[in-house]
Parts: structure tokens; sequence; C-alpha cells
């Protein structure tokens, strides 16, 4: 497969997947209020999906790191989450929702971290800007939450049910699309020795830094087009907000190579936490329209810059590690931390309402201390220490087609 071949189809595995993300994320909330459920249940349905993927992704990762197979695992992941989806259409009550939400979730959120894994081995492989890659999914994004926004003004809110359903089918059938890419294993079908990961305080202070980051994002991602629709801004307004966010994302991937060159994943991060401190505190004070505007342009730094740090300080992981690093990083910075806070995070709504964001502003001042802390060992490999920085990696193997394939050292 030619390095444009691989770009075009990962750019269509991120361009449907998060085009599920983007109907699910801002929207999703609004049609759980609409069953009847309050802040206090909303934020237990958004704990439980948190909770699901820090029980999900380490076990995929697991079982994925072990067959060393990427692409297949994916597709009956997203064909599960598919015809999971389709049960919403048909559940009533907060304890129906919620083990629907479990099952369908499950199978959702283990596609992302073997995907990052894919993408990440790939476009380093290929000479590929991971970024440029990315950047397909977010403007997806941008296009189903402007059209969502649109759709949901004299539609109920059922009709969600059916556009996440069609989304996910896509999904499915990009992920059949891309690079079969391969890690070899032991002849005992064992991976690499978790325990490198495990005891890297690299690792351990990204995963802290991430799990911050995504802490933060609660109240945002939970009660946003809640609070701004009690303010008064119409459904495709705050569908223009959402979407304004993610341009600034995506011009910040369109330069991500020449941005990580010069800040490092440590420096990334850095910026991240800054820029939610600045971010939370005016969603925090106001609902002014034009201040609303300017704060979504830091979601360039509080997601965009936070992500790319993660991910160019993931890719240093040997292969043979690399969906268990992705799938604990997803455990934990996007499953444990945020589930646990899910729920608080309900109950600081309710309390305080638009002030809960002052709340995240505290959270990301804890984390630009871990991101400095990170900034101090910088020079060591997640998983790795400064001894093993010259350590060859593992070959990757790379099926093309049917009869055969080619191995290449990353």
């Amino acid at each position: 497969m030619s390095p444009r071949g691989a770009a075009l189809r990962l750019g269509a595995y991120y361009g449907a997947l998060f085009m599920a993300v983007g109907v699910q994320l801002p929207f999703w909330p609004l049609w759980l209020k609409d069953h009847g459920l309050g802040p206090a249940e909303i934020g237990l349905i958004l704990a439980a999906t948190y909770l699901v993927k820090s029980v999900v992704n380490p076990l995929i990762g697991h079982l994925v790191d072990k067959s060393g197979e990427r692409r297949r695992p994916m597709l009956w992941l997203a064909v599960g989450a598919t015809i999971a989806w389709t049960g919403f259409s048909l559940v009533e009550g907060f304890w129906p929702i919620l083990a629907l939400t479990i099952v369908a979730l499950g199978f959702f959120s283990g596609i992302m971290p073997v995907g990052e894994a894919l993408a990440l081995m790939t476009t380093q492989r290929m000479g590929l800007d991971y970024g440029r890659v990315r950047l397909w999914g977010s403007a997806s994004f941008i296009v189903i939450a402007i059209l969502g926004g649109k759709l949901l003004v004299g539609h109920p809110t059922d009709i969600l049910v059916w556009l996440i359903t069609a989304t996910l089918a896509l999904t499915a059938l990009t992920c059949a699309a891309l690079p079969d890419v391969r890690v070899p294993v032991t002849a005992h079908g064992r991976g690499q020795p978790l325990r490198p990961l495990a005891t890297s305080l690299p690792f351990l202070l990204l995963l802290a830094a991430g799990s911050l980051n995504s802490a933060a994002h609660t109240v945002y991602y939970a009660f946003s087009t809640i609070h701004w629709k009690a303010a008064g801004i119409s459904d495709d307004t705050i569908g223009l907000l959402w979407s304004e966010g993610v341009v600034a994302e995506i011009l910040l991937f369109a330069v991500s190579a020449r941005v990580a060159r010069r800040l490092g994943a440590p420096g990334l991060l850095l910026v991240g936490a800054l820029g939610g401190m600045l971010r939370w505190t005016i969603l925090g004070l106001t609902t002014d329209l034009p201040l609303l505007a300017a704060a979504q342009v830091l979601h360039a730094a509080t997601f965009a810059c936070t992500h790319l740090g993660a991910m160019y300080a993931l890719r240093a992981v040997p292969p043979g590690l690399a969906a268990r690093a992705q799938g604990l990083y997803a455990a934990v910075a996007a499953g444990v931390v945020p589930g646990l806070m899910s729920p608080i995070t309900g109950q600081l709504y309710e309390h305080l309402n638009g002030h809960a964001f002052l709340v995240m502003t505290g959270l990301s001042a804890a984390m630009a201390v871990a991101a400095g802390l990170l900034l101090k060992q910088h020079g060591q490999r997640p998983g790795q220490g400064t001894a093993a920085e010259h350590t060859p990696h593992p070959p990757v193997q790379t099926q093309q087609g049917e009869g055969g394939g080619q191995r290449q050292n990353d």
C-alpha cells in the first residue's frame, strides 16, 4: 500500500469515527434529558461510559497485543457497536438505559485506542504526518455537529439514535479498509512484558496530565449544551460553538509536525493546561456569545495540544506494547478518572450551575504541574528509561492482501 493510499484510508476511518462522536458528544445529553433523566442521573450515565473504558480498553489492548492484529478487532468492535446502538430506540428508564449504555459503549470505546496504535505505527513507518491524517476526524466532527444542531430544530431527539447508528455502520466499513498492520508475537503468543511501562515515571506523569485534562472537560462535555440552551442560545448556534472549537483544533493539527518539533510532547501538554485554565474561567463566568466564541478557540489548546502531546509521547512506546499503552492511557485518562469525576460533575452543575466550570480551572492548574514535571523528564520515553533510547523496536509486519506480507523495521 502506498503512503497516499494509507493516508486516505486512515483519513476515512477518522472521518467516520468522529461523525459518531460528533453526534454523541454534544447532543446525547439532550436525548437523555428528553427521556426523563435529571442532571445527577445524566452524570451517572456519563460516569458509566468512562468507567466502561477502564475495563474494556486494557482488556482489548491486551488481546490485541497478544494476537498482533489491529484491523480485524477494530472491525468487530465497530459492528458490535452498530448493532447495540439500535437498542436505544426500544429502552426507557434509567436502569435499562444504563445497561444498554454499558454494552454499546463497551464496543465503541475499544475501537479508538487500537485505531490510534495502528495509525501511529502506519504514519511513523510511511513518513506521514499524524496530525494531518487525524484532522479529518475533526473536520467530520464539525460537519456533523452543525448538521446535528440544525436537524434538532423542530425534530425530536430520538433521531439521534439513528444518526449514531448510521455513523457507526460507516465506521465499520472504513475499519475493513484500513492497512492490516501486525506486530509479531512470541511463540507463546505473548507480547512484551508490561512492567517497563507500568514503572515508567514519564508514562505515569503522562497519565496524570491526561487524566486531569479529561476530568477538566467533564462539565463541558456533559452540561455545556444544556447550560447554553438554558441561557437562550439556539440549538444551531450551539452546534456552531462546538464546531468553532474543532476548527481551531483542525488548524493546530494541520501544523502539528512543526508545533511538536518546537514544543515537544511535554510542552504541548503544558500549553493544553494553561489554555484550560483560561477557557474554563471564561465559561464559568459568562454566557455572553462573543466571549463564548473566543473561549472556544482555546479548544486547540485544551484538546488538540493535549492529544498531540500524548500521542507523540506514546509513539515512542515499542510496538509490542503499543496497544496496551494506548489501552491503559485511554482506560485511566479517558476512563477511570473522568468516570469518577462525572457523578461529581452532575452534583456540581446541579448546585453551582455554570460556576461548575471554575472547578475545572483548578483541575487544569493541577495538570500544569504534572506537565511541568514531565518536562523535567524530557529525554526519557514512556515505557523506557534513558538508557533504552537506542533500543531498536521489534519489526512491524504489514499484510498486503491475502497472499502474504512484508516485514519492515519500525
